[in-house]
């Protein structure tokens, strides 16, 4: 059991850290604390072990997702597509509570121009592709609420294991665009219906239990505890499956997809000029002052 605890610990935190941890025998909320007060600064990282790949993301406002960050996850998970020693891909963000903000409001009030709309929504578009073209299959490790783009992440892995705090909402409406770039990958996981219920009603959350029932989530569970640990399960039991497989599985799952490379970028241009409209800077920024 205690081997079971260090691996766990080893998989969701930065290694370093851990084994400092270990070797002073520091107690693990203080870790976790000293840790979040050091960590400020947004991040991406990856950390392979025995074949599992983990991708981290990090931003202190409730893990959103500015321009960098996008593009750095869309580059570790085609690194991890690509790699021979990854078996399967676990997805997630730092913290205990939001999994994702969604969009960074502060770059969408600072784009100026089509060109810097397309080139933003773009980054939600190559990382929503990378997920789709990676042959390794990702588990989403959903921890809390999902908004706007991170609905869109939670919908592009294969299987999500989800806390029940973790709450859903597509807000794009309230502030004047729409789900136009994440939205393919959220009708094709909870179909039509339960993705127009979604996009229309932009203000409303809807219940993890929700999430689930309509397909967005897998697996539920009582406790970011609990989440860990299926996910270590599900990740250690893949780690040991066919990776031709599991291939050959991703290419069956995301049938159809072919041609969203272009479908993506025409709804990035989409969102690009509706985000330059005065309706949305006076949205975005009352949303800020709240």
């Amino acid at each position: 059991m205690a081997g079971k605890a260090y691996y766990l610990l080893g998989r969701f935190l930065l290694p370093g850290l851990v084994i400092n941890c270990f070797r002073k025998n520091m107690d693990y909320s203080i870790l976790r604390c000293n840790f979040e007060k050091k960590t400020m600064e947004a991040f991406v990282q990856s950390h392979i072990e025995h074949g599992i790949n983990t991708i981290e993301f990090f931003h202190p406002q409730s893990n959103s997702l500015p321009g960098k960050i996008l593009e750095n996850l869309a580059r570790e998970i085609h690194f991890a597509g690509t790699h021979d020693e990854t078996k399967v891909i676990i997805l997630k963000s730092f913290g205990d509570k939001t999994f994702c903000a969604g969009a960074s409001f502060d770059e969408l009030i600072a784009i100026k121009n089509e060109k810097e709309g397309l080139k933003f929504f773009s980054g939600f578009a190559n990382v929503i592709n990378a997920m789709r073209k990676c042959p390794k299959i990702i588990i989403g490790r959903i921890q809390g609420k999902c908004v706007g783009g991170g609905v869109g992440l939670a919908a592009a892995v294969d299987y999500a294991i989800a806390n029940h705090t973790a709450e859903v909402k597509l807000s794009e409406l309230a502030v004047g665009i729409g789900p136009f770039v994440v939205g393919p990958a959220v009708e094709r996981k909870i179909g039509t219906a339960a993705f127009s219920t979604l996009a229309i009603d932009a203000t409303n959350w809807r219940s993890a239990e929700w999430a689930k029932r309509k397909g967005l989530f897998a697996e539920l569970h009582e406790s970011v505890e609990a989440v860990d640990e299926a996910v270590f399960r599900l990740s250690n039991r893949l780690m040991h499956s066919s990776p031709a497989a599991m291939a050959a599985m991703k290419k069956i799952f995301w049938e159809g997809t072919e041609h969203w490379d272009e479908l993506l970028k025409q709804r990035a241009a989409i969102s690009g000029k509706l985000v330059l409209s005065e309706f949305t800077k006076n949205a975005i920024h009352q949303f800020k002052n709240k």
